[in-house]
C-alpha cells in the first residue's frame, strides 16, 4: 500500500503533502478523529515516505519509491527505525512480565519504547518515526512524561499520536503537537467496501449506519460476522426482546446480553491474537452496548426520513419502543448507555453495569412490571 490509496481522507493527506513539500515537517503530530477512519494507516503510509531513501514527487505528490532498502524492509514489518507503540507491550518492559495488560497506557510503555528510543540515533534511514496508538488512553503522568520529548525532540525524531478523544489530551500535549483531524467516511463507500468483502447487503447497511462513519470498524464486524460471530442475527433478537422487555425480563436479558457478548469475544480472540483477552471481551460487551444505543436513538429519529433509521429493518420494533419511552426519556435512556460504556472502560464488573443500565431501561410511565 502506498499513501495515494488511502481513500476519503484527502483533506489530511493535503496537509501532510504540503508539509513535506517545502521540508517543513513538525516533529510531533495528533492524528485525530473517530476510531477505524484511516488514522493509522495513513500514520504508518507516512513513516514509510519519512523513512524512504528515494521518495517519488509525481504532479507535486510524494510517495515512498517501494524499492529501497528502507521501503522493503518497513514492508517486511521489521524497520528499525519504525516504533509502533501500544498499551500491549507492557509486557515486554523490565517491570511488566505476567502484568494483565490495564485499560491505559502504561508509563513504563511511554519511558521504554518512546523516551528511551528517541535517543538512539536512526541506523537504516536518516530519520526514526514513532506511532503511538490509543493516545486517549494515556495517564496524566504518561502524557507529562512524554512532554520534554515532544517538546525538543532529536532532530530525526518523529511522533504521531494517534486520539479518538482529544478532550483526554492535556492542553500542554496538543499544544506541541500539530493536530489533523481526520474525517468519517461516508455510508455508500463503506457499504461497497463491505459488500465486496462478501457480506450480504443489509447486514452491510446496518454495519454501515451503526458505524457512524468508520469503516475500520464497520469491516472489523464484517470481519467477526464472516467468522461466524453472528453479530447482526444477535442485534436483531436483541431489539425484538428490547421492544417488549419489562422489569420481570430483567435477570434473563442481562443473562443472554452477556452471553452473546461473550460468543462475539470468543470468535474475536481467534482472529486477533495481538490485542489483549480483556480488551476484546470489553470490545465485544461495548458492540452490544452500541446495539442498545442504536435502537433507542432510533425512536428518536422516527418522525424524521426513513434513510436515517439505523435499524431500518426492524421498523415495527422500534415504533413499539417508541410507545414505551417518550423523546426526553429516550434521550436520557441514551445518556444511561453512554455511561454503562464509560463504567465498562473504568473496568467496573460487566455484570453490575447490565443491572444498573436493565433498571434504567425499565423506567418508564408506559412500561409495565
Amino acid at each position: 500500500m502506498s499513501i495515494k490509496e488511502i481513500f476519503c481522507q484527502d483533506k489530511a493527506i493535503e496537509i501532510l503533502q504540503r508539509a513535506f513539500a517545502v521540508d517543513k515537517v513538525p516533529h510531533a503530530y495528533i492524528f485525530a478523529g473517530l476510531d477505524g477512519i484511516g488514522k493509522f494507516k495513513t500514520a504508518c503510509e507516512w513513516a514509510k515516505l519519512m523513512l524512504c531513501k528515494n521518495p517519488v514527487v509525481k504532479n507535486d505528490f510524494a510517495d515512498s519509491c517501494g524499492k529501497c532498502d528502507s521501503c522493503r524492509s518497513f514492508d517486511a514489518g521489521s524497520h528499525p527505525d519504525f516504533n509502533h507503540v501500544y498499551k500491549e507491550l507492557l509486557e515486554f518492559t523490565e517491570e511488566g512480565r505476567d502484568k494483565k495488560t490495564p485499560i491505559s497506557f502504561p508509563i513504563d510503555v511511554v519511558r521504554e519504547f518512546l523516551i528511551a528510543k528517541a535517543s538512539i540515533r536512526p541506523t537504516l534511514s536518516e530519520r526514526k518515526v514513532f506511532v503511538i496508538s490509543e493516545g486517549e488512553k494515556l495517564q496524566t503522568p504518561a502524557q507529562n512524561c512524554m512532554l520534554k520529548t515532544l517538546e525538543e525532540p532529536p532532530p530525526y525524531c518523529f511522533i504521531i499520536l494517534l486520539c479518538s478523544r482529544l478532550d483526554k489530551l492535556l492542553p500542554t500535549i496538543k499544544s506541541r503537537c500539530q493536530i489533523i483531524r481526520f474525517s468519517p467516511i461516508e455510508e455508500n463507500t463503506i457499504i461497497k467496501k463491505l459488500t465486496e468483502q462478501g457480506i450480504q447487503q443489509i447486514p452491510a447497511q446496518y454495519f454501515a449506519k451503526m458505524s457512524e462513519g468508520s469503516i475500520g470498524q464497520a469491516l472489523q464486524w464484517t470481519k467477526l460476522e464472516l467468522s461466524d460471530a453472528a453479530i447482526y442475527q444477535t442485534k436483531k433478537q436483541l431489539i425484538t426482546l428490547l421492544a417488549t422487555y419489562k422489569y420481570s425480563d430483567a435477570i434473563d436479558l442481562e443473562e443472554r446480553f452477556l452471553s452473546e457478548a461473550q460468543k462475539i469475544a470468543e470468535v474475536w480472540e481467534k482472529i486477533d491474537k495481538t490485542t489483549s483477552k480483556s480488551d476484546l471481551n470489553r470490545r465485544a460487551i461495548k458492540i452490544i452496548l452500541q446495539i442498545i444505543i442504536s435502537a433507542i436513538s432510533d425512536v428518536m429519529k422516527l418522525p424524521l426520513t426513513a434513510d436515517t433509521i439505523v435499524n431500518f429493518d426492524q421498523r415495527e420494533d422500534i415504533k413499539k419502543l417508541a410507545n414505551r419511552f417518550d423523546l426526553s426519556q429516550a434521550a436520557q435512556k441514551i445518556e444511561d448507555c453512554y455511561r454503562a460504556i464509560q463504567y465498562l472502560e473504568a473496568n467496573v464488573n460487566e455484570k453490575l453495569i447490565f443491572d444498573q443500565l436493565l433498571c434504567n431501561l425499565a423506567v418508564s410511565d408506559k412500561i409495565g412490571v
